[in-house]
């Protein structure tokens, strides 16, 4: 039976390429923008940011590099940081992607204490790992220790109980229904203690 830890589920979710960079901003057109954002003229602007017109023009255009003086003066004008005219703005555009996982359909992958069944597989780059799990587990002696991993994670209890072992907190018992939001770099184990094999859905982030 191939061994597939939560470690080894995030990685195959990452899969499909590098993290894309950020593109570097061009300070001239991030004052652009925020200018025309506000429905300012540049005298306007100049005005707000106490600099002479020619001189926000000159920057506006690339035809400059602004001193700090002027950068903070161009910040406190726009009402924002001096490190906000070097953030790039937030997309706005919707991305419109979606995955559906019909019943059965998931990508399974399977260990001798759970079954996964991971949700949404076609996604690459997801800031998010979904999937359910059968629990086989029915007594914490079953695992090689904690399970802990990077990020945060929320279970969902869909049919069955179990009991939810952390390192830092009392076994809770949970029942269909319940569910828990945890840091996933605290140890963690769940078993059933229901006569059938409990079913959980689990959410893991991802960044």
């Amino acid at each position: 039976m191939t061994q597939t830890d939560p470690k080894s589920l995030i990685r195959i979710a990452r899969e499909g390429g590098a993290e894309d960079l950020p593109e570097p901003v061009n300070l001239g057109v991030r004052v652009r923008e925020l200018r025309k954002a506000r429905g300012w003229t540049l005298e306007q602007a100049a005005g707000q940011a106490g600099l002479a017109r020619s001189t926000l023009s000159k920057i506006e255009n690339g035809q400059m590099s602004p001193t700090y003086d002027a950068l903070k003066k161009l910040a406190v004008g726009l009402e924002i940081s001096v490190p906000q005219l070097f953030t790039p703005p937030a997309k706005e555009q919707v991305s419109g992607r979606m995955a559906v996982t019909k019943s059965g359909e998931g990508s399974e992958h399977a260990t001798t204490t759970y079954e996964h069944e991971l949700l949404a597989a076609t996604l690459t780059k997801k800031t998010m790992l979904p999937y359910r799990a059968r629990v086989r587990a029915r007594s914490v002696e079953e695992f090689d220790g904690w399970v802990r991993h990077d990020g945060e994670e929320f279970l969902y209890v869909l049919t069955g109980t179990v009991k939810l072992f952390t390192e830092f907190y009392e076994p809770v018992e949970m029942r269909r229904g319940d569910s828990a939001y945890y840091d996933a770099a605290m140890g963690h184990n769940v078993v059933s203690t229901s006569d059938e094999d409990a079913t959980i859905l689990w959410v893991t982030s991802l960044s």
